[in-house]
């Protein structure tokens, strides 16, 4: 059992783990990203690449550059869920003047406190906000290069456990203060199964894995909105089954002023904490070649840095920020990047 706090919204039945999370994170009134998120960074609950150096922005900058060859018509650039802005800042900044004032701007951002410090890190850029996806690509007739930095590990998951012969719903009842877990049938239909990897291969121990229906659930939302250009995910996360590798309790886990919380940890300060898990890569992909983009080679963050930034070698040792975000054993290596690009109507 674990604490809560009793001035929650949440009542007394028993709600899947998925709604849960989705309430702690987004609730209108008391979720962590809607209400309670503080600031992103050194003084936040938890930092991002974006946070850390701006040799991101570079990347990102001339990976744009690269798709726009590819994709001339294209003229519309959208970053997704971008934290405090300085992503998008940086982006801008490095794509030159020319390139920039060529180039329309977007910003997607549901959460009405970190839209407000975008708008602030972003005051002297010409950069439009929406509400979601559907209605920005509606306003540029559905040609943009979308991109997004640890953005889908905050999706709500649907938390499953195996018990060696079958797989189990984790789900959440709350008593007096305390939540306490439940195992329960599945209840995603064996059409949804279909899409995540982690129930196709049951193991033979028990063993927690997350799937990620509301990532799936977001990306085919839109899909249908989408007719050119490319979009770039970078976040933590691997293929499947090496997410798993030495992980028989799952990935997910919570952040509190860069605190790490596991376990029964994950369930208390609800709203006032960041929660995670990380991304299944096999199943994003598999979730693209269903909507009929085309997935290029998955690369790890390092790998991504390098391709991209000019003198990345002499830089690597003379720059400690971008040593650590390319450490092969670091973030370099548990950061991924993936391309998706739309195919032409």
């Amino acid at each position: 059992m674990v604490t809560h706090d009793p001035c929650t919204t949440m009542t007394d039945k028993a709600i899947p783990f998925s709604e849960w999370m989705r309430r702690a994170l987004f609730d209108p009134q008391r979720g962590y990203y809607a209400r309670n998120i503080r600031t992103v960074g050194r003084s936040g609950d938890f930092s991002t690449s974006a946070t850390i150096s701006r040799v991101l922005g570079e990347a990102i900058a001339a990976w744009l550059a690269a798709e726009i060859k590819l994709a001339p018509s294209v003229r519309t650039v959208i970053e997704v869920g971008g934290g405090e802005g300085s992503l998008m800042r940086d982006v801008m900044k490095s794509l030159g003047f020319w390139r920039r004032r060529r180039l329309r701007f977007m910003m997607v951002e549901s959460s009405a406190v970190l839209r407000e410090k975008q708008k602030s890190t972003l005051q002297r850029s010409k950069v439009e906000w929406f509400d979601d996806l559907p209605t920005a690509l509606a306003a540029c007739d559905g040609r943009a290069f979308i991109f997004h930095n640890e953005l889908l590990d905050a999706f709500p998951v649907t938390l499953v456990q195996s018990n060696g012969t079958s797989w189990q719903e984790v789900w959440l009842e709350e008593s007096e203060g305390q939540w306490t877990e439940q195992l329960r049938d599945l209840s995603i239909s064996k059409e949804e199964s279909d899409h995540f990897s982690a129930l196709q291969h049951r193991p033979a121990e028990p063993q927690r894995r997350e799937l990620g229906t509301a990532a799936d659930e977001w990306l085919r939302s839109w899909a249908s909105h989408w007719r050119e250009g490319a979009m770039l995910t970078l976040d933590y996360g691997d293929v499947f089954p090496q997410i798993y590798h030495r992980k028989p309790r799952g990935t997910l886990r919570a952040y509190l002023r860069h605190q790490l919380l596991t376990g029964a940890q994950v369930y208390e300060n609800m709203g006032r904490q960041d929660i995670t898990a990380d991304v299944n890569f096999t199943d994003l992909m598999r979730c693209g070649e269903s909507l009929g983009w085309r997935n290029a080679p998955l690369e790890n963050q390092r790998q991504f840095l390098q391709r991209h930034l000019r003198g990345f070698a002499k830089r690597f040792s003379n720059d400690s920020a971008l040593a650590f975000l390319a450490d092969e054993h670091g973030a370099g290596g548990a950061f991924k990047a993936l391309t998706q690009r739309a195919r032409h109507p």
